[in-house]
């Protein structure tokens, strides 16, 4: 019983936090599963699974508020999917240090570009969103999905705001539902490749699923920017746990 309700509530506050920043939680997922006896590959591919799970519970509070981009979304899961199988594969034939340190990289340089201070022009109608670099972040989001299991939402969500134009609300709006879709080709990959722990997935998603829900309302009535500081914290405090 006691492993019952621990494994919800790390999937509560995994959840919380995914449906909060529009992510999937997978640079939470991974490491917390390699914690509890999972070899990386395992714990990537059921990531991938757990998201695939919960991203659709956060999307739905955020599609009831209007906060998507449904062309956006098109155009970088063409580029996504395809992408996110390949990383996948290639996953399956890196070594686990190398992974790690993939993933420790990208948590630091993400953690860095969360703490700097910028002004962006995009319109909630669409007038500054500049679709033709879509496809750009639809590759580097698949290939971050599969290779290291993170569902591309990490990415998205700075990305869509900086790189695309979108307004922070809708960026992370956008990217809940996206990362559905590329979640869900990465854990077809892995699973074909006996990469997916299904009973873990299914003991975390209940927790995940209310999580989800939770944090994304709470993106719609609470200011991030103190948020986005412990968020940028917790990316490093994690990073550093997977490279020791």
């Amino acid at each position: 019983m006691f492993q019952y309700l621990l494994d919800f509530a790390i999937g509560l506050a995994i959840g919380g936090t995914a449906g909060l920043f529009g992510v999937g939680g997978g640079f939470l997922i991974v490491p917390t599963l390699t914690l509890m006896g999972l070899p990386v590959h395992q714990a990537i591919g059921t990531s991938l699974a757990c998201i695939t799970i919960s991203s659709l519970s956060s999307a739905y509070t955020h599609l009831r508020k209007g906060a998507v981009f449904f062309g956006v979304i098109a155009i970088k899961e063409s580029f996504s999917v395809p992408s996110a199988v390949l990383g996948a594969y290639l996953a399956a034939m890196l070594p686990e240090n190398i992974l790690r340190g993939i993933f420790a990289f990208l948590l630091l340089y993400l953690a860095y570009s969360l703490m700097r201070e910028r002004r962006y022009a995009g319109q909630v109608e669409g007038g500054g969103v500049r679709y033709r670099r879509v496809p750009f972040v639809g590759v580097i989001a698949g290939l971050t999905s599969g290779l290291l299991g993170i569902s591309g939402g990490i990415l998205n969500v700075p990305l869509f705001h900086t790189f695309i134009g979108l307004p922070m609300r809708y960026a992370i709006g956008t990217s809940s539902l996206a990362l559905f879709f590329t979640a869900f080709a990465a854990t077809w990959a892995h699973y074909h490749l006996g990469q997916v722990r299904v009973e873990t997935a299914l003991l975390l998603a209940p927790g995940l699923i209310i999580g989800a829900y939770l944090g994304a309302k709470t993106a719609h009535s609470v200011s991030p920017r103190g948020l986005k500081l412990g968020f940028a914290v917790l990316l490093v405090l994690v990073a550093l746990k997977m490279l020791v």
